[in-house]
């Protein structure tokens, strides 16, 4: 049995906005908290994916680019001088009694509640398994938008019709490349109604029911042009490509929750309207949290951290208010 010293009130999994924000409020409701993460920074796929885009959809806040999000939640979250463990990946959950451990590959840390806010899980990105196109991965071909530096002036094309691919089309038009195309092998969009509106009248070009075959000349060290293809004549163009920018998607894992006896659906975890799973103690927020009418974006994922953390707080103390109060009139930010 874990010393009640070295038992946590709360250990939050992920730390992404919904992660960040729930250690935030556990800091509100004076429980005592740890937040773990498995890659070496914090932010999960809003920094790791477009680290440079421009979020457009958080209450309040007209635009801000992703990292300068993270960097003001990741303030918010560590004022209250929670424990924060980056570059460690939970591994097993196991009770005992009314204590949860949570073992990760550096340590077994012990706690009365637990908040799962591992977003999609581990991401793998999707490939076009061409050979002499994975040739120049990092040389040319990124599955992630990579620094500016490397795409500014360059002729980039831009693969796929979902948010990501949009939003990079979108950013990389306003002033940064030397010319855009967006290769879609269909006609329709899975993105926002409104950014693909921009992307037709942003002048990128865009070559919709087309794909990639290859790249011009494979012996290169650089990749200079690619071929693609009309997939309905089969007629083929030669597109001039420095930077060929992959938004295919990405192969969730749902990893090693999948076997901590969740209720799950696919890689998501089945909660109720208090982010509660079945089991006890056990919340999860997020991507990573399903219930019917669920919404993927940053605000309801906050949102369900904040109700989170209040549940968890009955849940440690039956006797406790559901809400903290208002943090305006709060003594905690009048230091």
């Amino acid at each position: 049995m874990a010393e009640k010293d070295n038992v946590y009130d709360l250990i939050i999994i992920g730390g992404g906005p919904a992660g960040l924000f729930a250690l935030f409020h556990a800091g509100m409701r004076d429980m005592k908290a740890k937040l773990i993460e498995s890659l070496p920074h914090l932010g999960g796929q809003v920094a790791a994916l477009y680290p440079e885009k421009d979020i457009y959809d958080v209450a309040g806040i007209p635009k801000i680019q992703a990292l300068d999000l993270v960097e003001n939640m990741e303030q918010q979250a560590r004022q209250f001088g929670a424990d924060v463990g980056l570059s460690e990946q939970a591994a097993t959950l196991k009770r005992d009694g009314e204590i949860w451990h949570v073992s990760t590959d550096k340590d077994v840390y012990h706690c009365r509640a637990v908040i799962v806010a591992t977003g999609v899980g581990a991401f793998t990105p999707k490939r076009l398994g061409l050979p002499e196109i994975e040739k120049f991965e990092e040389n040319g071909v990124y599955y992630f938008m990579p620094e500016k530096s490397k795409v500014s002036e360059r002729n980039v094309v831009v693969v796929g019709g979902g948010d990501s691919a949009i939003d990079w089309a979108l950013e990389l038009q306003a002033g940064v490349a030397k010319s855009v195309t967006l290769v879609h092998r269909r006609e329709g969009f899975r993105a926002h109604e409104e950014s693909v509106k921009k992307l037709f009248n942003s002048g990128a070009r865009i070559l919709l029911w087309h794909e990639v075959k290859g790249a011009c000349d494979h012996t290169t060290d650089a990749l200079h042009c690619i071929v693609v293809f009309d997939n309905r004549t089969k007629e083929e163009t030669v597109l001039p490509c420095d930077v060929l920018l992959m938004g295919l998607g990405f192969s969730a894992d749902a990893g090693p929750l999948q076997h901590w006896n969740l209720d799950l659906d696919g890689n998501r975890i089945k909660v109720d309207m208090r982010m509660a799973t079945n089991l006890p103690g056990i919340f999860a927020v997020g991507d990573v949290a399903t219930y019917p009418g669920k919404v993927k974006r940053i605000a309801p994922g906050v949102a369900e951290a904040a109700t989170a953390v209040n549940h968890a707080k009955i849940y440690l103390d039956p006797a406790a208010d559901l809400e903290a109060g208002y943090s305006s009139t709060s003594p905690k930010f009048k230091k």
